[in-house]
């Protein structure tokens, strides 16, 4: 009796691993509805799409394409133009000139590369973590690739967004020459805050701080003297 269960129940297993290979079998060869067509141009018109529900193929953008429909968005134009006004003040102050040499540290997009290219700064420099050219390339800011005393001005708008802020400071001094100046834009801060910020550029002085609107945000901008290279 128990013989005959035995058998009975390795027949089953046997239907079973049976029936699970066939059926993978016929999975393996199927084609999935939401490919892409197989008439449909070859890359770089079309790319995989997203996932097994997304079967509507993309035209793909050149990255020329990308950036002239990113440029000419509203948010786009808005935040250059509100760079633009900030470093004109710049350039009234004597910080910035034509032949200045720039460093943007954290430059996202590249909003105030292209700004400070448009008013006629020759040599601008954007870097960030995740590169976006042509105005941004890929660089830690926290171990930046350039030798020291490389700029004139170097600028961040994102030190708040640092992970190591005492690192980023130093990286930012070590860049600028001697009696070059660093520009840092942080959210509305009081005085005592500044002096915080300000003991983070252990190399620079204090030139000047003061309360700004900019995109529709109240921030504290502060302009700092190298004293000397790191």
């Amino acid at each position: 009796m128990e013989r005959h269960i035995e058998r009975v129940l390795n027949r089953v297993a046997l239907v079973s691993v049976s029936i699970a290979t066939l059926i993978l079998l016929y999975l393996l060869l199927q084609t999935p509805e939401t490919c892409i067509p197989r008439n449909a141009p070859r890359k770089p018109h079309f790319r995989f799409p997203k996932s097994s529900c997304d079967f509507y193929s993309r035209d793909y953008l050149p990255l020329h394409k990308k950036n002239t429909r990113l440029w000419s968005s509203k948010f786009w134009i808005t935040k250059v133009s509100s760079y633009t006004h900030f470093f004109t003040q710049l350039y009234q102050m004597g910080v910035l000139k034509n032949h200045s040499k720039v460093l943007c540290v954290s430059a996202g997009a590249g909003h105030e590369v292209m700004a400070l290219t448009k008013l006629g700064v020759e040599d601008v420099t954007g870097v960030e973590l995740i590169e976006s050219l042509p105005y941004v390339s890929r660089a830690d800011p926290h171990n930046l690739p350039f030798f020291d005393e490389a700029f004139d001005v170097a600028f961040t708008a994102h030190l708040e967004d640092a992970l190591y802020p005492l690192q980023y400071a130093r990286e930012m001094e070590r860049t600028v020459r001697k009696g070059g100046v660093l520009v840092v834009v942080v959210e509305e801060r009081s005085e005592d805050e500044v002096k915080e910020i300000v003991r983070l550029f252990r190399m620079s002085s204090l030139l000047h701080s003061s309360y700004l609107t900019f995109i529709g945000k109240r921030i504290t901008r502060i302009l700092l003297k190298n004293k000397a290279s790191a």
